[in-house]
Protein backbone atom coordinates (compact mmCIF):
# COMPACT_ATOMS: atom_id res chain seq x y z
CA UNK A 1 0.00 0.00 0.00
CA UNK A 2 1.37 3.41 -0.92
CA UNK A 3 2.10 6.01 1.72
CA UNK A 4 0.98 9.13 -0.13
CA UNK A 5 -0.59 11.33 2.53
CA UNK A 6 1.55 13.57 4.70
CA UNK A 7 -0.19 12.54 7.96
CA UNK A 8 0.24 8.87 7.13
CA UNK A 9 3.90 9.37 6.20
CA UNK A 10 4.48 11.28 9.44
CA UNK A 11 2.83 8.55 11.51
CA UNK A 12 4.88 5.85 9.76
CA UNK A 13 8.10 7.77 10.29
CA UNK A 14 7.29 8.18 13.98
CA UNK A 15 6.54 4.47 14.39
CA UNK A 16 9.82 3.57 12.69
CA UNK A 17 11.64 5.95 15.06
CA UNK A 18 9.92 4.32 18.06
CA UNK A 19 10.95 0.89 16.81
CA UNK A 20 14.56 1.98 16.41
CA UNK A 21 14.48 3.50 19.90
CA UNK A 22 13.39 0.17 21.37
CA UNK A 23 16.01 -1.72 19.37
CA UNK A 24 18.93 0.46 20.31
CA UNK A 25 17.81 0.52 23.94
CA UNK A 26 17.85 -3.28 23.86
CA UNK A 27 21.26 -3.28 22.25
CA UNK A 28 22.79 -0.89 24.79
CA UNK A 29 21.04 -2.05 27.96
CA UNK A 30 23.66 -4.59 28.98
CA UNK A 31 26.54 -2.11 28.90
CA UNK A 32 25.38 -0.16 31.94
CA UNK A 33 25.14 -3.23 34.18
CA UNK A 34 27.91 -5.31 32.65
CA UNK A 35 30.19 -5.09 35.67
CA UNK A 36 27.49 -6.76 37.79
CA UNK A 37 27.19 -9.56 35.26
CA UNK A 38 30.98 -9.76 35.17
CA UNK A 39 31.09 -10.37 38.93
CA UNK A 40 28.27 -12.93 38.95
CA UNK A 41 29.53 -14.93 35.96
CA UNK A 42 33.27 -14.40 36.68
CA UNK A 43 33.99 -12.74 33.33
CA UNK A 44 37.14 -10.89 32.22
CA UNK A 45 37.31 -7.66 30.22
CA UNK A 46 38.26 -9.72 27.16
CA UNK A 47 35.14 -11.83 27.63
CA UNK A 48 33.02 -8.70 28.05
CA UNK A 49 34.47 -7.40 24.78
CA UNK A 50 33.41 -10.63 23.08
CA UNK A 51 29.90 -10.45 24.56
CA UNK A 52 29.47 -6.75 23.78
CA UNK A 53 31.30 -6.61 20.46
CA UNK A 54 31.94 -9.89 18.70
CA UNK A 55 28.47 -11.19 19.59
CA UNK A 56 27.05 -8.40 17.43
CA UNK A 57 29.79 -8.51 14.79
CA UNK A 58 29.56 -12.19 13.79
CA UNK A 59 25.88 -12.27 12.78
CA UNK A 60 26.21 -8.86 11.18
CA UNK A 61 29.00 -10.15 8.98
CA UNK A 62 26.93 -13.19 8.01
CA UNK A 63 23.43 -11.70 7.76
CA UNK A 64 23.68 -7.99 6.87
CA UNK A 65 24.10 -8.56 3.14
CA UNK A 66 21.22 -11.09 2.93
CA UNK A 67 19.07 -8.67 4.96
CA UNK A 68 20.04 -5.86 2.58
CA UNK A 69 19.02 -7.96 -0.42
CA UNK A 70 15.69 -8.76 1.24
CA UNK A 71 15.16 -5.05 1.90
CA UNK A 72 15.63 -4.33 -1.80
CA UNK A 73 13.34 -7.14 -2.99
CA UNK A 74 10.79 -8.06 -0.29
CA UNK A 75 8.26 -6.50 2.06
CA UNK A 76 10.33 -4.33 4.40
CA UNK A 77 7.61 -3.84 7.01
CA UNK A 78 7.31 -7.58 7.67
CA UNK A 79 11.08 -7.83 7.84
CA UNK A 80 11.24 -4.98 10.36
CA UNK A 81 8.62 -6.69 12.54
CA UNK A 82 10.52 -9.97 12.53
CA UNK A 83 13.77 -8.27 13.51
CA UNK A 84 12.00 -6.33 16.29
CA UNK A 85 10.76 -9.63 17.70
CA UNK A 86 14.33 -10.94 17.58
CA UNK A 87 15.77 -8.12 19.73
CA UNK A 88 12.91 -8.54 22.21
CA UNK A 89 13.64 -12.26 22.59
CA UNK A 90 17.36 -11.49 22.90
CA UNK A 91 16.68 -9.13 25.80
CA UNK A 92 14.65 -11.77 27.64
CA UNK A 93 17.30 -14.41 26.98
CA UNK A 94 19.91 -12.06 28.47
CA UNK A 95 17.91 -12.07 31.70
CA UNK A 96 18.12 -15.86 32.07
CA UNK A 97 21.61 -16.47 30.64
CA UNK A 98 23.45 -18.96 32.85
CA UNK A 99 26.73 -19.15 30.95
CA UNK A 100 29.02 -17.08 28.75
CA UNK A 101 27.83 -18.97 25.66
CA UNK A 102 24.16 -18.29 26.45
CA UNK A 103 24.87 -14.63 27.17
CA UNK A 104 26.81 -14.41 23.91
CA UNK A 105 23.84 -15.85 22.00
CA UNK A 106 21.41 -13.45 23.70
CA UNK A 107 23.44 -10.38 22.85
CA UNK A 108 23.96 -11.71 19.33
CA UNK A 109 20.18 -11.90 18.83
CA UNK A 110 19.71 -8.38 20.17
CA UNK A 111 22.42 -6.85 18.00
CA UNK A 112 21.30 -8.67 14.87
CA UNK A 113 17.69 -7.59 15.29
CA UNK A 114 18.57 -3.95 15.90
CA UNK A 115 21.12 -3.42 13.15
CA UNK A 116 19.12 -5.42 10.61
CA UNK A 117 16.05 -3.35 11.39
CA UNK A 118 18.10 -0.19 10.84
CA UNK A 119 18.70 -1.24 7.22
CA UNK A 120 14.98 -1.76 6.66
CA UNK A 121 14.06 1.49 8.45
CA UNK A 122 16.45 3.61 6.36
CA UNK A 123 14.98 2.19 3.16
CA UNK A 124 11.41 2.67 4.36
CA UNK A 125 12.05 6.20 5.60
CA UNK A 126 13.69 7.21 2.34
CA UNK A 127 10.57 6.20 0.40
CA UNK A 128 8.24 8.21 2.62
CA UNK A 129 9.66 11.53 1.38
CA UNK A 130 11.31 12.96 -1.78
CA UNK A 131 15.10 13.53 -1.86
CA UNK A 132 14.84 17.22 -0.97
CA UNK A 133 13.17 16.36 2.37
CA UNK A 134 15.10 13.18 3.07
CA UNK A 135 17.56 14.79 5.45
CA UNK A 136 14.69 15.71 7.76
CA UNK A 137 13.24 12.20 7.45
CA UNK A 138 16.57 10.68 8.45
CA UNK A 139 16.66 13.22 11.29
CA UNK A 140 13.52 11.73 12.87
CA UNK A 141 14.87 8.19 12.70
CA UNK A 142 18.20 9.33 14.07
CA UNK A 143 16.31 10.89 16.97
CA UNK A 144 14.73 7.49 17.59
CA UNK A 145 18.13 5.85 17.52
CA UNK A 146 19.56 8.47 19.88
CA UNK A 147 16.61 8.06 22.24
CA UNK A 148 17.24 4.33 22.27
CA UNK A 149 20.94 4.69 23.01
CA UNK A 150 20.13 7.12 25.82
CA UNK A 151 17.42 4.82 27.17
CA UNK A 152 19.89 1.96 27.16
CA UNK A 153 21.85 3.89 29.77
CA UNK A 154 19.05 5.63 31.64
CA UNK A 155 16.46 2.85 31.85
CA UNK A 156 18.86 0.05 32.73
CA UNK A 157 20.74 2.20 35.24
CA UNK A 158 17.59 3.53 36.89
CA UNK A 159 16.04 0.07 37.05
CA UNK A 160 19.26 -1.28 38.51
CA UNK A 161 19.06 1.36 41.23
CA UNK A 162 15.59 0.05 42.11
CA UNK A 163 16.27 -3.70 41.86
CA UNK A 164 20.04 -3.85 42.31
CA UNK A 165 19.60 -6.20 45.25
CA UNK A 166 17.49 -8.53 43.14
CA UNK A 167 13.84 -8.97 42.13
CA UNK A 168 11.59 -11.67 40.66
CA UNK A 169 13.88 -14.20 42.30
CA UNK A 170 16.94 -13.18 40.24
CA UNK A 171 19.89 -10.79 40.61
CA UNK A 172 19.60 -7.10 39.75
CA UNK A 173 21.03 -7.07 36.23
CA UNK A 174 18.81 -10.01 35.28
CA UNK A 175 15.69 -8.32 36.72
CA UNK A 176 16.52 -5.20 34.68
CA UNK A 177 16.42 -7.21 31.45
CA UNK A 178 13.20 -8.96 32.39
CA UNK A 179 11.48 -5.60 32.79
CA UNK A 180 13.02 -4.23 29.60
CA UNK A 181 11.94 -7.30 27.64
CA UNK A 182 8.35 -6.66 28.67
CA UNK A 183 8.57 -3.00 27.64
CA UNK A 184 10.05 -3.88 24.26
CA UNK A 185 7.24 -6.37 23.67
CA UNK A 186 4.72 -3.53 24.11
CA UNK A 187 6.65 -1.45 21.57
CA UNK A 188 5.90 -4.11 18.94
CA UNK A 189 2.21 -3.13 18.86
CA UNK A 190 2.51 0.21 16.97
CA UNK A 191 4.62 -1.54 14.32
CA UNK A 192 1.52 -3.47 13.29
CA UNK A 193 0.09 -0.24 11.82
CA UNK A 194 2.89 0.17 9.27
CA UNK A 195 2.23 -0.26 5.54
CA UNK A 196 4.77 -0.81 2.76
CA UNK A 197 5.41 2.45 0.82
CA UNK A 198 5.98 2.73 -2.93
CA UNK A 199 9.68 2.65 -3.82
CA UNK A 200 11.12 5.89 -5.21
CA UNK A 201 14.04 6.52 -7.62
CA UNK A 202 14.15 3.01 -9.04
CA UNK A 203 16.63 3.03 -11.91
CA UNK A 204 16.17 -0.62 -12.93
CA UNK A 205 13.17 -2.31 -11.35
CA UNK A 206 13.75 -6.01 -10.70
CA UNK A 207 17.40 -5.84 -11.79
CA UNK A 208 19.36 -9.09 -11.26
CA UNK A 209 21.67 -9.12 -8.27
CA UNK A 210 24.75 -9.15 -10.50
CA UNK A 211 23.59 -5.93 -12.15
CA UNK A 212 23.01 -4.28 -8.77
CA UNK A 213 26.41 -5.44 -7.51
CA UNK A 214 28.05 -4.10 -10.68
CA UNK A 215 26.41 -0.71 -10.11
CA UNK A 216 27.84 -0.56 -6.61
CA UNK A 217 31.28 -1.68 -7.79
CA UNK A 218 31.33 1.12 -10.35
CA UNK A 219 31.00 3.55 -7.44
CA UNK A 220 33.75 1.97 -5.35
CA UNK A 221 35.98 5.04 -5.55
CA UNK A 222 33.30 6.92 -3.62
CA UNK A 223 31.86 4.14 -1.46
CA UNK A 224 35.10 2.69 -0.09
CA UNK A 225 36.38 5.90 1.54
CA UNK A 226 32.83 6.70 2.68
CA UNK A 227 32.67 3.32 4.39
CA UNK A 228 36.11 3.78 5.97
CA UNK A 229 35.16 7.22 7.26
CA UNK A 230 31.87 6.20 8.87
CA UNK A 231 33.16 2.85 10.15
CA UNK A 232 35.99 4.73 11.87
CA UNK A 233 33.42 6.97 13.55
CA UNK A 234 31.41 3.89 14.54
CA UNK A 235 34.55 2.38 16.08
CA UNK A 236 35.14 5.45 18.24
CA UNK A 237 31.49 5.81 19.26
CA UNK A 238 30.86 2.13 19.98
CA UNK A 239 34.01 1.82 22.04
CA UNK A 240 33.00 4.92 23.99
CA UNK A 241 29.46 3.73 24.69
CA UNK A 242 30.52 0.18 25.58
CA UNK A 243 33.38 1.10 27.91
CA UNK A 244 32.16 4.42 29.38
CA UNK A 245 30.30 2.74 32.25
CA UNK A 246 33.27 0.58 33.38
CA UNK A 247 35.55 3.63 33.20
CA UNK A 248 33.16 5.64 35.37
CA UNK A 249 33.05 2.78 37.86
CA UNK A 250 36.76 1.98 37.99
CA UNK A 251 38.36 5.40 37.48
CA UNK A 252 35.81 7.65 39.17
CA UNK A 253 34.20 5.21 41.64
CA UNK A 254 30.60 5.71 40.46
CA UNK A 255 27.85 3.06 40.50
CA UNK A 256 25.31 2.61 37.65
CA UNK A 257 22.48 4.38 39.48
CA UNK A 258 24.79 7.36 40.12
CA UNK A 259 25.62 8.01 36.47
CA UNK A 260 22.86 6.35 34.43
CA UNK A 261 20.44 9.30 34.62
CA UNK A 262 22.81 12.05 33.58
CA UNK A 263 24.56 9.88 31.01
CA UNK A 264 21.25 8.91 29.41
CA UNK A 265 20.17 12.54 29.30
CA UNK A 266 23.55 13.54 27.88
CA UNK A 267 23.45 10.95 25.11
CA UNK A 268 19.87 11.83 24.19
CA UNK A 269 20.44 15.61 24.22
CA UNK A 270 23.55 15.37 22.08
CA UNK A 271 21.77 12.87 19.85
CA UNK A 272 18.98 15.39 19.27
CA UNK A 273 21.48 18.14 18.57
CA UNK A 274 23.48 15.91 16.23
CA UNK A 275 20.35 14.79 14.38
CA UNK A 276 19.15 18.36 13.85
CA UNK A 277 22.57 19.57 12.75
CA UNK A 278 23.11 16.55 10.53
CA UNK A 279 19.70 16.84 8.85
CA UNK A 280 20.11 20.54 8.18
CA UNK A 281 23.70 20.10 6.98
CA UNK A 282 22.75 17.22 4.65
CA UNK A 283 19.89 19.13 3.01
CA UNK A 284 22.01 22.27 2.75
CA UNK A 285 24.87 20.28 1.24
CA UNK A 286 22.59 18.80 -1.42
CA UNK A 287 21.37 22.26 -2.41
CA UNK A 288 24.93 23.61 -2.68
CA UNK A 289 25.50 21.80 -5.99
CA UNK A 290 29.13 21.11 -5.10
CA UNK A 291 30.80 17.75 -5.58
CA UNK A 292 30.18 15.72 -2.46
CA UNK A 293 28.31 18.66 -0.94
CA UNK A 294 26.08 16.36 1.11
CA UNK A 295 29.21 15.06 2.91
CA UNK A 296 30.86 18.37 3.79
CA UNK A 297 29.09 18.45 7.15
CA UNK A 298 30.36 14.95 7.92
CA UNK A 299 33.96 16.00 7.31
CA UNK A 300 33.59 19.02 9.58
CA UNK A 301 31.95 16.94 12.32
CA UNK A 302 34.69 14.28 12.14
CA UNK A 303 37.38 16.95 12.50
CA UNK A 304 35.64 18.60 15.44
CA UNK A 305 34.87 15.32 17.19
CA UNK A 306 38.26 13.60 17.05
CA UNK A 307 39.82 15.44 20.06
CA UNK A 308 36.80 14.55 22.21
CA UNK A 309 37.90 10.90 22.10
CA UNK A 310 40.22 11.80 24.99
CA UNK A 311 37.22 11.90 27.35
CA UNK A 312 38.23 8.75 29.32
CA UNK A 313 41.34 10.50 30.68
CA UNK A 314 39.55 13.73 31.60
CA UNK A 315 40.51 15.13 34.97
CA UNK A 316 36.96 15.24 36.33
CA UNK A 317 33.53 13.74 35.80
CA UNK A 318 32.07 17.01 34.37
CA UNK A 319 34.88 17.20 31.80
CA UNK A 320 34.40 13.50 31.04
CA UNK A 321 30.69 14.18 30.39
CA UNK A 322 31.37 17.26 28.26
CA UNK A 323 33.85 15.47 25.99
CA UNK A 324 31.73 12.31 25.73
CA UNK A 325 28.70 14.39 24.79
CA UNK A 326 30.66 16.24 22.12
CA UNK A 327 31.91 12.94 20.69
CA UNK A 328 28.35 11.56 20.49
CA UNK A 329 27.10 14.82 18.95
CA UNK A 330 29.68 14.73 16.16
CA UNK A 331 29.22 11.00 15.61
CA UNK A 332 25.46 11.47 15.22
CA UNK A 333 26.04 14.18 12.63
CA UNK A 334 28.34 11.99 10.52
CA UNK A 335 26.04 8.97 10.80
CA UNK A 336 22.95 10.86 9.65
CA UNK A 337 24.77 12.55 6.78
CA UNK A 338 26.22 9.23 5.61
CA UNK A 339 22.72 7.71 5.64
CA UNK A 340 21.37 10.59 3.57
CA UNK A 341 24.28 10.31 1.12
CA UNK A 342 23.47 6.64 0.52
CA UNK A 343 19.78 7.39 -0.09
CA UNK A 344 20.42 10.16 -2.64
CA UNK A 345 23.57 8.89 -4.42
CA UNK A 346 22.67 5.18 -4.72
CA UNK A 347 19.74 3.83 -6.80
CA UNK A 348 16.79 2.46 -4.82
CA UNK A 349 17.25 -1.12 -6.00
CA UNK A 350 20.80 -1.12 -4.60
CA UNK A 351 20.29 0.83 -1.36
CA UNK A 352 19.45 -2.16 0.81
CA UNK A 353 22.45 -4.15 -0.43
CA UNK A 354 24.70 -1.10 -0.03
CA UNK A 355 23.43 -0.40 3.48
CA UNK A 356 23.71 -4.10 4.35
CA UNK A 357 27.32 -4.17 3.19
CA UNK A 358 28.02 -1.06 5.22
CA UNK A 359 26.45 -2.52 8.35
CA UNK A 360 28.34 -5.79 7.84
CA UNK A 361 31.66 -3.95 7.67
CA UNK A 362 30.69 -1.63 10.52
CA UNK A 363 29.58 -4.66 12.54
CA UNK A 364 32.77 -6.62 12.12
CA UNK A 365 35.07 -3.66 12.74
CA UNK A 366 32.99 -1.25 14.80
CA UNK A 367 31.51 -3.89 17.12
CA UNK A 368 33.90 -6.81 16.80
CA UNK A 369 37.29 -5.14 16.52
CA UNK A 370 36.92 -1.81 18.34
CA UNK A 371 35.85 -3.00 21.83
CA UNK A 372 38.38 -5.83 21.71
CA UNK A 373 41.07 -3.42 20.49
CA UNK A 374 40.52 -1.34 23.62
CA UNK A 375 40.95 -4.45 25.78
CA UNK A 376 44.06 -5.47 23.82
CA UNK A 377 45.66 -2.02 24.15
CA UNK A 378 44.79 -2.01 27.84
CA UNK A 379 46.50 -5.40 28.29
CA UNK A 380 49.52 -4.16 26.32
CA UNK A 381 49.76 -1.11 28.59
CA UNK A 382 49.77 -3.30 31.69
CA UNK A 383 46.29 -4.62 32.44
CA UNK A 384 42.68 -3.67 33.16
CA UNK A 385 43.74 -0.68 35.25
CA UNK A 386 44.73 1.04 31.97
CA UNK A 387 41.29 0.77 30.38
CA UNK A 388 40.73 4.55 30.27
CA UNK A 389 44.03 5.27 28.50
CA UNK A 390 43.45 2.45 26.01
CA UNK A 391 39.98 3.79 25.18
CA UNK A 392 41.41 7.26 24.53
CA UNK A 393 44.15 5.89 22.26
CA UNK A 394 41.75 3.85 20.12
CA UNK A 395 39.22 6.68 19.87
CA UNK A 396 41.77 9.30 18.82
CA UNK A 397 43.35 7.03 16.18
CA UNK A 398 40.02 6.18 14.57
CA UNK A 399 38.97 9.83 14.63
CA UNK A 400 42.02 10.89 12.61
CA UNK A 401 41.37 8.09 10.09
CA UNK A 402 37.75 9.25 9.68
CA UNK A 403 38.86 12.78 8.74
CA UNK A 404 41.12 11.54 5.93
CA UNK A 405 38.51 9.10 4.60
CA UNK A 406 35.64 11.60 4.45
CA UNK A 407 37.88 14.06 2.61
CA UNK A 408 38.61 11.42 -0.03
CA UNK A 409 34.92 10.45 -0.32
CA UNK A 410 34.03 14.06 -1.09
CA UNK A 411 36.64 14.20 -3.86
CA UNK A 412 35.31 10.96 -5.40
CA UNK A 413 31.57 11.63 -5.00
CA UNK A 414 29.28 11.63 -8.07
CA UNK A 415 28.58 15.12 -9.34
CA UNK A 416 24.79 14.78 -9.38
CA UNK A 417 22.55 12.88 -6.97
CA UNK A 418 20.05 10.40 -8.40
CA UNK A 419 16.56 11.94 -8.60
Amino acid sequence: MSETGAPRAGWSLGVLALGLAAGFAAMGSFGTVQDSAKAELALSDQTLALVQGVAAAVPLALLSVPVGILVDRRNRVRLFLGLALLWTLGTLLTAVASSTAMLFMARMMTGTGTTGALTAALSLGADLYPPGRRGRAMLVMTLGKSLGIAAGFALSGTLFGWVGGGAFGVSGWRAVHLVLGGLFALCLLPLLTLREPVRREVAAAGAPLRVVAKALWSRRGFLLPLFVGQVSVVMADNSALIWAAPVLGRRYGLTPDQFAGWMGALVFATGIGGAVLGGVAADWGQRSGRRGGVLHGALIAAALGAPAALFPVAGSVPLFALCLGWLVLCGTVTGLITSVALTVLIPNEARGLCTGLFIAVAGVIGFGVAPSAVAWVSAWLGGEAHLATALAVVGLATGVLAIAAFAQAIRAAPMQPIR
